[in-house]
């Protein structure tokens, strides 16, 4: 496309309302764990382009380290996630949901946090949506998209070189601090 979706991971916009609501405490953040049910709840729409086909091969890329789930959970219950690939230092967002209020957001916080603190340095969202940009989201031209990504692809970063953040606190301070 002439210009591609990307979130800077030094720019998420964390509004106030989210922060409050992040700091309740009352939920608990995960990586690569149950993918499926963060894919299910991606999938879960009225129309979807996620078939049979992306389920299978997104499970063996899972399988082999490339793609990753965050979810957002209350009480054991999936209210937020996203799933995506990593390659070198570049994450690929594939699709999010929220099953409550800033369930998506929320986790979008949490990755961004994760992604940083693991040597990402590109977060690739594909289009600008109005959700994504009212987070920081921007376009950028193609050729500054793919001087971006040859810079990140050689990158070795590495999700989970660090252990997922599950104090939503702390991530508020980091993102909040840089942001």
């Amino acid at each position: 496309p002439q210009f591609r979706g990307i979130l800077p991971l030094d720019g998420f916009h964390l509004s106030r309302s989210l922060a409050r609501r992040m700091r309740r405490g009352d939920i608990t953040a995960t990586l690569d764990v149950d993918f499926d049910a963060i894919i299910d709840g991606c999938a879960a729409r009225e129309e979807t382009w996620i078939n049979d086909t992306i389920r299978d091969l997104m499970d063996q890329l899972f399988a082999a380290g490339y793609a990753h789930g965050f979810g957002v959970w209350r009480q054991g219950k999936l209210i937020g996630g996203m799933y995506g690939l990593s390659l070198g230092g570049a994450f690929f967002g594939e699709s999010m949901f929220s099953a409550e209020t800033d369930g998506s957001k929320m986790t979008l916080a949490f990755a961004v946090d994760q992604l940083r603190r693991t040597g990402f340095t590109l977060f690739d969202t594909q289009f600008l949506t109005p959700h994504l940009a009212s987070l920081g989201a921007v376009e950028i031209p193609r050729a500054d998209y793919h001087a971006r990504l040859a810079e990140a692809l050689p990158q070795q970063a590495d999700i989970n070189s660090v252990p997922m953040e599950t104090d939503p606190q702390a991530v508020v301070q980091r993102i909040t601090q840089t942001s």
